[in-house]
């Protein structure tokens, strides 16, 4: 898995967006490509946020609310006018908790929770994945790498006597698994392009209220490492920091 050669940015460096990345495995992300030489993108629906993580990145910020197809549109556009886009990250998600930060699980579940969650995690993926798609079809080395989840895996959840058999909730691992089909739908219709889901592991953020196990640090390395992919890396997959998951 080596570094990739797209070079469709003004500054003649790989251009890559990533959404969510004013801070937690986003930002981190943007860290780690900045010093690896790309010209990172910070995709915020708060521009004022975004613009104060891409001032301490050495980066560059776009306002972009995965939920908003205006938003949306006119972050692309901004980008094209740039000089286009080599590597999307689709980062953005969210979990929903309820009080004391706990899970929601099959009884309090409801079809406005599932809607809300699915409406980022999912619609907000493919919203932002068809906007970009033109301009990363005119890269050398296109790449899209969609942010999942360990609990996105039928064959984890079902295992019983592990941490996922045991999560309780819904609406987010329902989300993530919807992430992992359209991955594998979008690698089958565009083979010039590396298209592949991570899984970050249980990383302490504000998305699970910081009750992770690991470190951003730690969360990153598998993103970090699939958005740098190679024409002839893998795609259509499904990886954590170890290596491939099974569906």
């Amino acid at each position: 898995m080596t570094a990739t050669t797209g070079t469709t940015g003004t500054t003649g460096t790989t251009a890559t967006l990533i959404t969510g990345a004013n801070k937690g495995l986003g930002f981190e992300t943007a860290r780690r490509l900045v010093a690896a030489g790309h010209t990172v993108y910070i995709g915020s629906r708060d521009a004022e946020r975004g613009r104060r993580a891409a001032e301490r990145l050495g980066a560059r910020t776009v306002q972009l609310d995965v939920t908003d197809e205006a938003s949306v549109r006119a972050a692309a556009a901004a980008i094209e006018a740039d000089g286009g886009l080599d590597v999307l990250v689709n980062n953005a998600g969210i979990e929903e908790r309820g009080g004391g930060n706990a899970v929601i699980g099959a009884a309090e579940v409801t079809a406005d929770l599932m809607r809300k969650t699915f409406e980022t995690n999912v619609f907000g993926t493919v919203r932002v994945t068809h906007a970009f798609l033109p301009l990363l079809r005119r890269s050398a080395a296109p790449v899209v790498v969609n942010v999942s989840s360990g609990l996105a895996s039928l064959s984890e959840v079902t295992t019983p006597g592990t941490p996922r058999y045991a999560y309780p909730g819904v609406a987010y691992p329902a989300s993530k698994a919807a992430v992992n089909m359209i991955t594998i739908q979008y690698a089958k219709a565009f083979p010039e392009m590396r298209i592949n889901a991570v899984e970050p592991g249980f990383t302490s953020t504000d998305l699970n209220g910081n009750t992770g196990t690991q470190t951003v640090e730690q969360g990153a390395e598998i993103i970090v490492r699939m958005a740098q992919l190679a024409p002839d890396g893998p795609t259509g997959g499904y990886f954590d920091a170890a290596g491939p998951l099974p569906w």
